[in-house]
């Protein structure tokens, strides 16, 4: 098949993309698909798309490894003069009419937010992951966690700001985060009162509106669903802190275990809850659903990720290989997916 790896864009998770989008690039290629790797933003200036299913490029070569502090969007804007009027860079639409199915490797705004995806769907544009609904749904934390608690499933209590609203609280330690970030960007943990309103000019740099929600004290894990069916348990437990940009992407800074060592039970449990949330938010082909187990055992679903990285570190794939399955073949089971 000809392929479309779309990947980098200009959000803060722009380095996890083209990460994720390098490894997507070689499993297909080694799987003797014709692949290209698109940056969705930059897009491709040359005069030869009629044939560039054809032509022989190391697409990630300038691809570097993920740095530990998230990438300066402006240089990358600054690359684009008319970026204002349209976010496709050159021929990138053009390009991904030409391909069989654009394998979406993008993370964050403008890539998990659904605009591509309607964008796609008015064009005919045949790609991996969830629709343009349930993306904006689960983008935007707060009504993820609304959905949540419409349908029983247990998720930490919360409440939204905006910016110049009144500065409500919740006891601490609490967490703030951006309402509709990733990554772990723009997340802190505030335990008194200097901590919060810290807290809140971080959250409040990526997004003008902010989720404070109680703090659970226990275990993180992740749980992905594929075609609404959940994976095996992964726990992540980093070294130092929480689950951070740093912890996520720098080898080395988490132990994760897959399968997680719980109960059946609680294996059981938390999977259900996985398939639950997957169906509320009416998600398609595959997803990631995050967690925390109070030290009481009690379990909270905290979001929803629609296009789960694929970076050397990401959960899904060890997931995958829980059950067998290579990085290969899951790219592959993807793309059916997609297909079908």
């Amino acid at each position: 098949m000809n392929i479309v790896v779309l990947a980098g864009g200009i959000s803060t998770e722009r380095d996890v993309s083209l990460s994720s989008g390098a490894m997507i690039y070689r499993a297909l290629q080694k799987n003797g698909h014709k692949v290209i790797l698109l940056d969705v933003y930059l897009g491709y200036s040359g005069e030869d798309i009629d044939t560039i299913f054809d032509k022989e490029e190391d697409w990630t070569k300038e691809i570097k490894n993920i740095s530990e502090k998230n990438p300066d969007i402006e240089l990358i804007k600054a690359m684009r003069p008319d970026g204002a009027k349209n976010f496709f860079g050159p021929n990138v639409i053009a390009i991904c009419q030409k391909a069989d199915v654009v394998f979406m490797a993008l993370h964050g705004e403008n890539g998990e937010n659904g605009k591509i995806q309607a964008c796609f769907d008015l064009m005919g544009i045949t790609y991996t992951g969830t629709d343009y609904v349930s993306s904006a749904i689960c983008m935007n934390k707060g009504l993820t966690k609304d959905i949540f608690t419409c349908h029983k499933i247990p998720t930490p209590f919360g409440i939204r700001l905006k910016k110049g609203e009144e500065r409500k609280k919740i006891p601490f330690p609490c967490i703030v985060k951006a309402c509709c970030g990733g990554s772990s960007v723009g997340v802190s943990i505030a335990e008194k009162e200097e901590e919060y309103e810290d807290a809140l000019k971080e959250a409040f740099r990526y997004d003008d509106e902010v989720i404070v929600e109680q703090y659970i004290r226990g275990r993180e894990f992740s749980v992905g669903v594929m075609d609404g069916r959940a994976l095996p348990v992964i726990e992540i437990a980093p070294l130092q802190g929480f689950y951070d940009y740093k912890n996520k992407y720098q080898a080395g800074s988490t132990i994760e275990t897959c399968p997680a060592n719980l109960s059946e039970e609680k294996t059981e449990e938390m999977k259900r809850y996985a398939e639950e949330a997957y169906r509320a938010l009416r998600l398609k082909n595959y997803a990631r659903m995050d967690f925390m187990m109070g030290e009481a055992g009690d379990i909270y679903c905290l979001e929803a990720n629609t296009l789960p990285g694929m970076t050397p570190t990401s959960l899904l794939p060890q997931e995958a290989a829980a059950e067998g399955v290579s990085f290969g073949e899951l790219c592959e089971k993807i793309i059916a997916a997609a297909l079908r």
